[in-house]
C-alpha cells in the first residue's frame, strides 16, 4: 500500500513509516503540515493517508481541515484521522460524503499494532472506522437538544420567545407561577445554559436557540 504520512511530531512521523514499512507498506511522502499533507496527496495520489489533527500553525484543526480539502479535490481519497483528540469541527464534513474511505481513530486506544494494520486494510478498501469515542462525541454534537423538551416546555418557551413574562405565559397556559419557573429551569438545564449565567441572559439565549430552531424547521420544510 502506498501511504503518505501527516504529522507534526518528528517521532510519531519516524515511528510511523517504521511501523509501515515493517508491514511491507510505502511512505511515500511524510509531512509535518496541512499544506505539506495536501500537496502530497494529490501530487502521489496514494491508496491511504495517515493524518494527524493537530499540525502547524494553530495546532487546532489543521489536519482535518486538510483532509477535507483533499477529499473535495479528490474525493477518491482515502484517509485515517489518527490523533490523540477528537475535533469535530471537521470531522462532521469528513465523513459527511457517506462514501467510505475515512476512518477516525484515537493514538491513545489503539492498543494493538494488528488492530491498527487492519482499520488502514478497512479504509483503503473503502469501508469507515471509528472509534467508539468519536462516535458518542460527534451524535452528542449533532443531537438538538429542543428535541428533549415536552410539549408542555415547548409551550412555555414559544411563549417566551413573544416577550411574556412568566407570570404572563402562567395565565395563557392557566397553570400557577411556580409551575412556570420549575418548566423554565428545566428548559434550561435541558439546553444547556449555565445556572451561572442570570435569569434574563438565560431567556435570551433559550428564545435564540428556540428561534434558530424554528427557523431551521421552516427551512427543511420548504
Amino acid at each position: 500500500m502506498r501511504i503518505v504520512v501527516a504529522d507534526d511530531s518528528v517521532l510519531l512521523r519516524e515511528g510511523l513509516q517504521l511501523l509501515l514499512a515493517e508491514a511491507g507498506h510505502d511512505v511515500v511522502s511524510a509531512v509535518g503540515d496541512g499544506p505539506g499533507l495536501v500537496a502530497a496527496v494529490l501530487e502521489h495520489r496514494p491508496d491511504l493517508a495517515i493524518v494527524d489533527v493537530r499540525m502547524p500553525p494553530s495546532h487546532t484543526d489543521e489536519g482535518l481541515r486538510a483532509a477535507v480539502a483533499c477529499r473535495r479535490t479528490w474525493p477518491e481519497a482515502r484517509v485515517l484521522v489518527l490523533s490523540q483528540y477528537v475535533v469535530a469541527s471537521y470531522a462532521d464534513e469528513l465523513l459527511a460524503t457517506g462514501e467510505g474511505g475515512v476512518g477516525y481513530l484515537l493514538k491513545d486506544r489503539v492498543s494493538e499494532v494488528g488492530e491498527f494494520l487492519d482499520a488502514l486494510e478497512t479504509v483503503r478498501a473503502g469501508g469507515t472506522v471509528l472509534d467508539p469515542m468519536v462516535v458518542r462525541h460527534l451524535m452528542t454534537r449533532r443531537r438538538d437538544p429542543l428535541l428533549e423538551l415536552t410539549p408542555r416546555e415547548r409551550e412555555v418557551l414559544a411563549l417566551m420567545a413573544e416577550g411574556r413574562s412568566n407570570a404572563s405565559v402562567a395565565e395563557a397556559l392557566v397553570v400557577s407561577l411556580a409551575a412556570v419557573e420549575k418548566h423554565t429551569q428545566r428548559i434550561f438545564a435541558k439546553l444547556g445554559l449555565s445556572p451561572d449565567d442570570d435569569q434574563s441572559h438565560r431567556r435570551v439565549l433559550a428564545v435564540v436557540r428556540f428561534l434558530r430552531g424554528q427557523a431551521g424547521a421552516s427551512g427543511s420544510s420548504g
